[in-house]
């Protein structure tokens, strides 16, 4: 008997008097000890789905009919049936989840610690020592650092990937029967993105737990999944094994998403999308290589490259460095600091795209946002143009965020929730544009939507109405409004599905050469650092310890901390 057997789940929102058909009548099951893989774009219905089965929708603003049937040892329960105090017992104890976005799944006010020993306790009652320890390893075998510190520290105190990785050991903490995993692997660096598989492989092979794996990342499916189903528009258009989905896939649809991401052995000019294999659903593989474009070949690199660097450096970073309070005594006097970046120098050209990767943690972040100013560095020096930024005033600093901007990795804590996407959008262009009509504002808005995957429809819509890779393009399309010559793009695309990723990174490349961009691109994902970058810079515990150009670097790698990088990229097997 499977362990979750969903007959035609049929899941409505109802929205400023309109009916949304988000899921449309689907029917999957899972086996104890197998994990189901369910994989589609953006707003396909893959979270709703996820949220129906443990009664997370919002009563009365949606509508689910079917089944949801849950089978243990000795029972067998429909969860659409159960009141809700019926159905609290199986939420974190028979059935966990991992959400996609720890920033804003995590209470800011208390700390990552609490937070789970609040589960362990409430069904497993125990002992708030025994569960603290309980806490304490569960830390330690997601492979967070410094366990006892992170147990005492607050949210906003991790990075990304801790965040995440404190959720992972929240719904794992009770040993649940089934696990359901919404983009569990997201914010992690490629290392720790295969320790928490290769974590998730055992607890289902040791206890039999049921898997339910969400992911757009197609890589990440392949190393997990038993079986796969592919969703679009709210239904399940093709669903197999693992092997055959991603090696004999007949939908166009599924070719498309094979299709989209960024290939490691070559360098085309345009990624394939999606869109691509629809409008020609009968194209083969043959007609889809001439759609894209001639690669970069490496002469044509070398020769772009040597014109970059013949001339001034538009970035320059001298012995930057940002550090933090770890500890104080009881009178106030600093006793130790934690460097996030460490003595950091490097150069960027106009016209250049340069990568930051590293673990999470290692810097990267810090390191973008005190290039900015949005955290003042604690020595060394950024000179943007010529101007050092240091001693810029607030005005004059303002005044140059004009031309300097910034793709924020979380887009939901990044936009305001009170504020449509429409008004986030053009907010930018009421305060630093010359422009004050509104018809004109509201048309470049729509133009930014459209070019980043939306259209206008998506203007009124608050950010909760979005998906999480929807909001990252409404966030992208922000930053894009005044129009800047540099953008420091931090996991500007790791929210997103293969196939809106690929759109985005067309959008980057085309707009880096309209309009000279030059980019800072941070990200875990190194296909998409190698496709995207002339040269790679690898961070380890804020200090930079390999930079090169980016094929050389990825082909001939000097160190063993940037080989396990490279080694632990997922492909599909």
């Amino acid at each position: 008997m499977p362990l979750l057997e969903v007959k035609d789940l049929a899941i409505s929102f109802l929205s400023k008097g309109k009916v949304i058909n988000a899921v449309e009548g689907i029917s999957f099951s899972t086996e104890k000890g197998e994990t189901l893989g369910i994989l589609g774009e953006s707003g396909s219905g893959k979270t709703v789905t996820a949220l129906s089965l443990l009664g997370l929708l919002p009563k009365r603003q949606s509508v689910v009919s079917g089944q949801i049937l849950f089978h243990t040892d000795n029972t067998s329960v429909d969860l659409l049936s159960l009141e809700e105090d019926k159905l609290r017992p199986y939420r974190g104890n028979n059935i966990s989840m991992i959400f996609q976005e720890p920033m804003t799944s995590l209470n800011p006010v208390i700390t990552c610690g609490k937070q789970v020993m609040e589960v362990i306790r409430l069904h497993r009652r125990l002992t708030k020592n025994i569960a603290k320890e309980r806490t304490i390893d569960w830390f330690a075998e997601v492979q967070l650092p410094r366990p006892e510190e992170i147990f005492c520290s607050y949210p906003h105190q991790l990075s990304g990937g801790q965040r995440q990785r404190v959720m992972i050991a929240m719904a794992m903490a009770c040993m649940p029967s089934l696990l359901i995993a919404d983009e569990p692997t997201t914010a992690l660096d490629v290392t720790v993105q295969k320790t928490i598989l290769d974590l998730m492989v055992h607890l289902r092979e040791k206890y039999r737990t049921g898997i339910i794996f969400i992911s757009h990342d197609i890589g990440v499916i392949s190393q997990i999944a038993d079986r796969i189903c592919i969703m679009k528009k709210g239904k399940i258009v093709e669903e197999g094994q693992s092997g055959t989905i991603l090696n004999h896939p007949h939908d166009p649809y599924t070719k498309g998403l094979l299709a989209c991401r960024p290939p490691l052995n070559s360098r085309p000019k345009r990624l394939l999308t999606v869109q691509d294999y629809l409008a020609d659903p009968k194209s083969d593989e043959d007609h889809m290589e001439d759609v894209t474009a001639e690669d970069y070949s490496s002469q044509k690199r070398i020769n772009r490259l040597q014109d970059l660097y013949v001339q001034k450096p538009l970035l320059v970073i001298n012995n930057l460095s940002k550090r933090y309070d770890s500890s104080k005594s009881l009178h106030g006097n600093k006793r130790q600091f934690i460097y996030a970046v460490d003595n950091v120098s490097f150069e960027v050209y106009k016209g250049e795209t340069v990568g930051l990767i590293g673990e999470s943690g290692c810097g990267k972040t810090t390191l973008g946002r005190t290039i900015l100013r949005l955290v003042e560095s604690s020595g060394g020096d950024v000179i943007y143009n010529g101007v050092k930024i240091s001693t810029l005033n607030r005005k004059e600093t303002r005044h140059l965020r004009n031309k300097m901007q910034i793709i924020f990795q979380d887009p939901y804590s990044s936009l305001n929730p009170r504020i449509t996407a429409g008004e986030a959008i053009s907010e930018p262009l009421w305060l630093n544009s010359t422009c004050t009509d509104k018809i004109t504002i509201k048309k470049k808005t729509c133009e930014l939507l459209t070019k980043t995957g939306l259209d206008g429809s998506y203007y009124n819509r608050y950010p909760h109405e979005l998906s999480g890779g929807q909001r990252q393009r409404v966030v992208i399309a922000r930053a894009l409004a005044t129009s800047p010559e540099f953008i420091i793009c931090d996991e500007s695309v790791s929210a997103l599905d293969v196939s809106v990723q690929a759109q985005v990174l067309n959008l980057l490349n085309s707009l880096k050469e309209e309009f000279s961009l030059t980019y800072i691109f941070i990200s875990h994902d190194l296909a998409v650092i190698k496709y995207m970058c002339d040269r790679i810079i690898v961070m380890k515990d804020g200090k930079i310890i390999e930079t090169g150009e980016s094929d050389h670097l990825y082909d001939n790698p000097s160190s063993d901390y940037t080989k396990s990088l490279i080694e632990s990229v997922p492909v599909i097997i």
